[in-house]
């Protein structure tokens, strides 16, 4: 679980001349996390699409990698994925783990708008999960807020997995080059493993309630407590009946599975 960092990656500075950056990848229990600034990612992100790779992309915190702790087809699942680091979870155990804070929280409500709003591509998006009518006006939100790009469809959440292909066939049909799906850990997940293929797409973000904060459903905590690593706190007064589980039970499970980790590196070395 020591920290390891991949090759170099390319992006194009102000001038238009190619300049080499390496985001490295840390080994966050057992699943590898891009460690680096919005930016750099964003620009990793640009070029590997530029050059015409198709991209998975999750966005990990304490509570979808204790669901990969314990749910086999979901962590097989994430072995595809590029993974950004959400929440102060990831901080402690990259600090604990690699001894030193992931460079910025990409979470997937502030990262994925800040690369459409930064992205030097144009893209057609489409808006998949919520409950019905909240992806219709997050689409609205969106077009006003991203006009640079296109809403080429969207589709409520409530669907069967029988009635998935027809989904991604609609995506398809679309001519969607994203697919932002807000269909919650580990189904969102899942779904773009077994379907990302079959949308056309080349570039799907697994984004949870990115869309009832878009929409204005669900309200996003205030800067100064985003700002100190603690909107779990607030989502937990808002929904505690749906999430005191997730957080009041998980993080102290997620924190004691990093002091365990801890434990084996230092008998290993």
């Amino acid at each position: 679980m020591a920290r390891t960092a991949t090759g170099m990656t390319t992006a194009q500075n102000d001038a238009g001349t190619r300049v080499s950056r390496d985001v490295p990848r840390w080994d966050i229990l057992g699943i590898p996390v891009i460690a680096g600034c919005a930016d750099d990612v964003v620009a990793e992100l640009d070029q590997r699409l530029a050059e015409g790779e198709h991209i998975k992309l999750a966005y990990l915190n304490a509570h979808s990698s204790n669901l990969a702790a314990t749910h086999a087809t979901f962590r097989a699942a994430l072995g595809g994925f590029t993974i950004l680091n959400d929440g102060v979870g990831l901080d402690i155990a990259a600090r604990v783990l690699n001894g030193e804070r992931f460079p910025e929280n990409l979470n997937g409500t502030d990262f994925t708008l800040h690369f459409l709003s930064q992205t030097r591509h144009r893209f057609r998006v489409y808006l998949l999960g919520a409950r019905p009518g909240i992806a219709e006006s997050a689409a609205i939100a969106l077009r006003e807020g991203l006009p640079q790009h296109t809403i080429a469809g969207t589709h409520h959440g409530y669907f069967s997995e029988d009635d998935a292909p027809l989904v991604a066939a609609e995506i398809k049909e679309s001519g969607a080059d994203i697919v932002l799906v807000a269909l919650g850990n580990p189904a969102q997940e899942l779904w773009i493993a077994r379907h990302f293929d079959a949308t056309g797409c080349r570039l799907a973000i697994g984004v949870g309630a990115l869309l009832d904060f878009v929409a204005g459903r669900v309200p996003r905590a205030p800067l100064w407590l985003r700002k100190l690593r603690l909107e779990w706190l607030f989502r937990v007064a808002l929904e505690p009946r749906r999430l005191w589980r997730r957080y009041l039970l998980g993080n102290p499970i997620f924190l004691a599975r990093v002091a365990i980790a801890r434990l084996a590196l230092r008998g290993s070395t």
